[in-house]
């Protein structure tokens, strides 16, 4: 049995997501709209070294669920 903990991942990266829907939008995302689509987001339970593995391949962190619109405001200017 593994004692490797388990985490949350989004699939796809929230990050993708929110950018997806601001760019939809066509105006920044509002608190709760970033609340709702986090929620609303598809997740899987991933071992912590897998999901560690995952974000390296994919070559960029993904945003805190429980953090996510702090790190939305500053990631999505990164990406403008």
């Amino acid at each position: 049995m593994s004692t490797d903990p388990l985490c949350l991942v989004f699939v796809p990266a929230l990050v993708v997501v929110l950018s997806a829907a601001e760019k939809s939008k066509g105006s920044p995302l509002t608190e709760a709209e970033v609340v709702d689509i986090r929620d609303r987001a598809t997740c899987i339970a991933l071992s912590f070294d897998t999901a560690l593995k995952m974000e390296q391949a994919r070559g960029y962190p993904d945003i805190v669920a429980e953090n996510c619109w702090s790190e939305w405001q500053a990631i999505r200017l990164q990406l403008a």
